[in-house]
């Protein structure tokens, strides 16, 4: 009876028994995740199978790259866009153009510029807002006061946005049959006209 009173198994608390029993299933269930991750980790590793789209989507891609720093050699600031606003095509060809040219570029190209917004010049009560105090209370003025320049040329033309002018679709390709079509820059004379019609 004493022997069997000594080997009485130790009593462990409540509490520790919980946190083992938490302890062992997490352990299980880390282990789980931890060999499925490793299944899908395999599953990954095949074969992987490139389409022929891709590859000619790289070759010209690299074509391309190839072309553009080619261009880059020739022309090192060809990309490079002025930051501002430049008036090549005043400097560059001498002439007064006629009242009709200036009408015909006005009334295609012609925007108005309020509070840094371009708006396009077809109500005349934005010019009359704008340019009535100086006399100029619609579209016709508007186009006189530029074709005839008068007291308040500057502050009118400052209104106005820079016309953009079209140009032909092959003179980046072929330059010599461009300059053979416009001509050299400098005087023009009465052909400065046809000029603006031919851009325009």
């Amino acid at each position: 009876m004493a022997e069997q009173e000594q080997r009485k198994i130790p009593l462990v608390p409540e509490n520790l028994l919980k946190k083992r029993k938490a302890y062992q299933a997490l352990k299980a269930t880390q282990a789980k995740q931890a060999l499925l991750a490793k299944k899908e980790q395999r599953k990954g590793k095949g074969l992987r199978f490139k389409r022929l789209e891709s590859f000619l989507h790289d070759s010209w891609r690299q074509k391309r790259d190839k072309v553009r720093l080619r261009r880059l050699e020739v022309k090192p600031h060809a990309l490079e866009l002025p930051d501002k606003h430049s008036l090549a095509f005043v400097v560059r060809i001498e002439r007064f153009p006629n009242l009709k040219s200036v009408r015909e570029l006005i009334l295609k190209c012609g925007q108005a510029k309020v509070k840094n917004k371009t708006i396009p010049l077809i109500d005349n009560t934005v010019i009359e807002e704008h340019l009535g105090k100086f006399g100029v209370i619609c579209l016709e003025d508007l186009i006189h006061e530029i074709a005839f320049p008068g007291k308040h040329f500057q502050e009118i033309s400052w209104f106005l946005r820079p016309f953009h002018l079209s140009v032909a679709r092959h003179a980046t390709k072929n330059r010599v049959g461009f300059l053979k079509e416009m001509g050299t820059p400098g005087y023009r004379g009465e052909r400065i006209n046809q000029l603006i019609r031919q851009l325009n």
